[in-house]
């Protein structure tokens, strides 16, 4: 596939797995699964056709490895960044000491402010290294890379969960988690 459809393609099925299922005429599971057989028909039905092949090629490639398959390969998922209603069943974790996010500085202010809220979603996202969040925060611009006081929020009683693909998840971060930024691009 070529390169340029198959992020088209990833960015469509952000769409639908995370946010509107509806926009292909489909419904998740609870634990946010899709039956692959409906999605690629109601894609098609929506007037963006993806092949069974190029939909395992989008699972497959891509880099922050977003979307998942169940055991028989029947049904697929996005792995976080949900903000439409599903139960990931993901078991409590407990992070290291130091975890990551990834922003820019127009937000600085409200994070400051306010901490880090989910925003639309279920979780706020936090990587476990620094070059990770530069690279999220670099989506939206000259990034800013904040350090999260993760294993202190630990101890005083937030529930942390992780996704398959390394992602941790944490409904909130209130400001006084946060560090001073690490890194500006």
């Amino acid at each position: 596939m070529d390169p340029k459809r198959r992020v088209r393609t990833s960015k469509f099925l952000s769409l639908v797995l995370r946010h509107d299922p509806s926009r292909v005429g489909i419904t998740l599971d609870a634990e946010g699964w899709a039956d692959i057989r409906a999605l690629l028909d109601g894609c098609r039905r929506a007037g963006r056709r993806v092949t069974h092949a190029e939909l395992m090629e989008v699972v497959r490639t891509n880099d922050k490895q977003r979307f998942a398959l169940n055991a028989d390969g029947t049904r697929v998922r996005a792995r976080q960044g949900h903000s439409v209603p599903v139960d990931l069943a993901l078991a409590p974790a407990t992070p290291p000491e130091l975890l990551y996010h990834g922003t820019v500085g127009r937000f600085l202010p409200a994070i400051t402010a306010e901490g880090l809220r989910s925003i639309g979603r279920h979780d706020v996202h936090l990587s476990a290294d620094e070059a990770t969040a530069r690279k999220v925060g670099s989506r939206r611009g000259a990034p800013v890379v904040l350090v999260v006081a993760a294993g202190r929020m630990h101890a005083d009683g937030y529930a942390f969960r992780m996704s398959d693909n390394g992602v941790w998840l944490v409904p909130e971060v209130p400001p006084e988690y946060l560090g001073e930024p690490v890194s500006r691009a």
